[in-house]
């Protein structure tokens, strides 16, 4: 994924709107998504978080380009990737740590009516968790298929489907490497973006650019 990288860094925010500093457990655990490894095509900036779901939280947009000659190309893949913390451990999280995302990528049109394809784009997320070598518990979401059909004086335009991919889980974190499995989680759903848009695994040897766009 060579992410484009300004050079500002921008603190994260608590979900009450108060900036978290890198001293607080939070700010430290998060402090490696700042740094997280992209390959060429993958794009990530950092957004508004959401303000009302934890205590904590930072927010993460992610766009796949999949050719840089045209720069006003549609992103091949798009999605959004928000880690929320909550000492208190809600009863739902099972944990102190969630993690809300959202996927979606065009996909060929075929896909529309195959029954196989929300598990699939479900078996997508959880092998790329499971190729990273993490650990999760409670997930849920959904996988949707929409498919879109023009008429009248727009007739002349294909059929389109969408696939979205709505999950969330819990990152069960080893003590003391809460930054690293943190980034990994952000990492694992960036495989699962790159995938939808139809972009094979970097050959080995290749070592991807850092960094994330403010």
């Amino acid at each position: 994924m060579v992410s484009r990288i300004s050079g500002s860094r921008s603190r994260s925010r608590s979900a009450s709107g108060a900036v978290a500093p890198e001293t607080t457990y939070f700010g430290r655990a998060i402090a490696g998504l700042r740094e997280v490894t992209v390959r060429p095509e993958f794009i990530l900036d950092e957004v508004p978080a959401p303000t009302r779901l934890a205590p904590h939280a930072v927010a993460l947009s992610g766009e796949v380009m999949t050719s840089h000659l045209v720069d006003d190309d549609d992103p091949a893949a798009t999605g959004r990737f928000v880690l929320l913390h909550d000492p208190s451990a809600p009863e739902p999280w099972e944990g102190t740590w969630r993690v809300v995302s959202y996927a979606k990528a065009q996909m060929e049109p075929e896909v529309g009516h195959d029954p196989l394809a929300g598990a699939a784009g479900w078996s997508w997320l959880t092998d790329a968790l499971e190729a990273a070598g993490l650990q999760w518990a409670a997930p849920a979401g959904t996988v949707t298929c929409v498919t879109s059909e023009s008429f009248g004086a727009l007739s002349e335009r294909q059929p389109t489907v969408d696939l979205e991919i709505r999950a969330s889980w819990t990152p069960v974190l080893v003590a003391g490497r809460e930054a690293q499995e943190l980034t990994a989680h952000l990492g694992a759903w960036g495989d699962l973006l790159c995938t939808l848009a139809g972009l094979p695994p970097l050959p080995e040897g290749v070592v991807p650019l850092s960094g994330v766009r403010r």
